[in-house]
């Protein structure tokens, strides 16, 4: 057996009121894609920014090719050739395609960028992506989500980089962007580098990885070396400490009248009128690819975006919203798929974050904040949601991605909401929590609630919802019941004609 090329050893690091890792040791092989399993906050991501000299420890140190390291910035560690591609997305909005690639190696002639030669080294990334329609002069801004991602991932590889890490690297690519990853994963296994793979995605685990490290509330639970002998249950105990039998627990129930009616709505990113309807105690799914129109067609539900033509009813009654804030106050609110840049105040604690739309309800005389109330609030959610933080008053962008995704849920929660629209509500969100989240839409639609769930994870909707509307190409092209909602005919619906 080969030595390890990167080894952890006896990694520890604290914040303020945790211990986030716990005397943490296992070794990575080079030419070996390793998972890296366990739920939110279990400390993979701290791990990687351990990796990357974000994070300091208290303990512990790397060691890379048999040398010691411990790294005191980003710097140190891009000089070690070790690349992170984190979740939550870093690059420069405003920038273009092709500067966010070269972004610190820009090519130069006589002083200035090489704009010939940067155009052209991007179109070849882009080429390697399988994102030739991507224009390299294009603002990053104006990108999908899921072609940031891949953004992302091309600028690490454009780094002569030994070890490379994925922090749920799918968790917002389309169908063929996977598969292009699946590639480019595969590539750089046979080229003898080493490559950490965070994911909650099992079938991903048994698809592409070696072997496999589970972490549990910050320690180091096992390794296994060969994915020969261990399966789904036994990952997942070994995650959770305990055994999940059905991790989607669906709950039917009697559905009322209808709540939410859609008619005719069209608008950006909705090229045919769609047309809905969703019944009180209804889970309603939408399913489609990336850049479907799914989120889009919600945008225009909830006011972020301006319709052209159709309405929007609510019991009946018609309603047309200028904004989200008038759609909250009638009763509609939309938990965003981006939460990093749509969904929190990275900034500003726990509390803040979970009050800041239902502050009204916690006044003096309809004047003064009332901090006692606010905070018994927090700390019930806190507690329902099972939300992993040192406490109400710790700075939200601290915590793991499932947990502030938490945080999101819990402050619609508080509000007198009617209709929920969960857009990718489990994006990067372990299996006992995504078990939690989908208990409380089920809670939620007991309660008589309309929810609607906007998805790209099929086994997702065709389990959670009871009808699923299929979007392509911009059209709403059909609506499946449950009971026919097998995933050949979702996905049949939802691939190109």
């Amino acid at each position: 057996m080969s030595e390890p090329y990167l080894r952890f050893d006896g990694i520890t690091v604290e914040f303020p009121g945790v211990r986030a890792l716990d005397d943490v040791s296992f070794g990575v092989k080079a030419g070996e894609v390793h998972a890296l399993m366990g739920e939110n906050g279990a400390g993979k991501s701290t791990l990687l920014k351990v990796l990357s000299g974000v994070n300091k420890v208290a303990a512990g140190a790397l060691w890379i090719d048999g040398e010691r390291h411990v790294f005191a910035n980003e710097r140190e560690a891009l000089g070690q050739g070790i690349a992170i591609i984190y979740q939550e997305l870093t690059l420069s909005p405003n920038l273009s395609v092709a500067e966010n690639l070269l972004l610190g190696q820009l090519p130069e002639r006589c002083g200035f960028i090489d704009r010939r030669v940067l155009r052209e080294r991007a179109i070849k990334v882009l080429s390697d992506l399988g994102e030739e329609g991507i224009h390299p002069a294009i603002k990053v801004r104006d990108l999908s989500i899921g072609q940031q991602q891949m953004i992302e991932i091309g600028r690490a590889l454009l780094r002569d980089t030994r070890i490379i890490a994925f922090d749920e690297p799918t968790s917002s690519l389309s169908v063929q962007e996977i598969r292009h990853l699946k590639r480019i994963v595969k590539r750089l296994r046979d080229e003898g580098r080493v490559v950490l793979y965070v994911t909650h995605r099992m079938e991903e685990v048994f698809e592409m990885c070696d072997a496999v490290t589970v972490f549990r509330d910050g320690r180091h639970i096992h390794t296994h070396p060969g994915l020969e002998n261990i399966d789904h249950d036994i990952l997942v105990s070994e995650m959770v400490g305990r055994q999940i039998e059905d991790v989607y627990g669906y709950r039917s129930r009697e559905h009322g009248a209808t709540l939410l009616e859609v008619e005719g709505l069209k608008g950006p990113g909705v090229q045919v009128p769609a047309s809905f309807a969703v019944r009180r105690g209804e889970v309603f799914g939408l399913f489609g690819l990336v850049g479907a129109g799914r989120s889009e067609l919600l945008r225009l539900v909830c006011g972020v975006e301006k319709a052209e033509e159709g309405s929007v009813r609510l019991e009946g009654e018609t309603r047309r919203f200028e904004s989200p804030r008038e759609a909250i106050r009638a009763g509609i609110a939309m938990c965003p798929e981006d939460r990093k840049s749509q969904g929190i105040f990275a900034v500003a604690s726990v509390a803040d974050n979970l009050n800041i739309s239902c502050r009204r309800f916690f006044t003096r005389w309809k004047l003064f904040r009332h901090s006692a109330r606010e905070a018994r609030n927090a700390n019930d959610y806190i507690r329902r949601l099972s939300i992993k933080t040192p406490g109400p008053r710790a700075r939200i962008g601290t915590l793991s991605g499932g947990n502030q995704q938490k945080v999101i849920v819990a402050r619609w929660l508080a509000e007198e909401i009617e209709v929920f629209v969960m857009d990718e509500p489990t994006r990067g969100i372990d299996v006992g929590a995504r078990r939690d989240i989908y208990s409380l839409l089920y809670d939620l639609a007991d309660q008589g609630k309309c929810v609607v769930v906007i998805s790209s994870d099929l086994a997702e909707v065709s389990s959670i919802c009871d009808r699923i509307g299929v979007m392509r190409d911009g059209e709403l092209v059909d609506i499946v019941a449950r009971e026919q909602a097998t995933p050949q005919r979702l996905l049949g619906l939802a691939l190109p004609a």
